[in-house]
């Protein structure tokens, strides 16, 4: 029986420490080849249709071509990444990479990013 409480405070801990460690998106660039989760304000997006691979960018904190951080939809990973938000505030896991500058994660399905309470 004891065995199983401590089972159970064990996972308990973890669940709340994986809820509780989020990056901002300031902090994002310190951590490129991170595997980690970031939390920002949606400020924009654009779609490039016209690109190959047609991304859709997500900024967060602060707007294009100032962004602190960006989300990354390639088409083919669209639908599976489901409907995110237009405006609020987005949590993404992933691994942090870095594209001009910029800080991003590549988001590939819907359990790669939440709306936080």
């Amino acid at each position: 029986m004891r065995f199983l409480n401590l089972i159970s405070l064990v996972i308990l801990t973890a669940g709340t420490l994986a809820i509780t460690q989020t990056l901002t998106t300031s902090e994002a660039a310190n951590h490129i080849g991170e595997k980690e989760t970031v939390c920002g304000q949606i400020v924009g997006e654009h779609t490039a249709s016209n690109s190959q691979g047609s991304p859709t960018f997500i900024n967060l904190d602060k707007p294009y071509p100032h962004q602190a951080f960006t989300l990354l939809i390639w088409s083919e990973d669209r639908q599976s990444v489901g409907d995110l938000p237009k405006t609020g505030r987005i949590c993404a896991s992933g691994t942090i990479s870095q594209y001009r500058g910029s800080p991003e994660i590549v988001l590939r399905d819907a359990h790669s990013w939440y709306v936080p309470r």
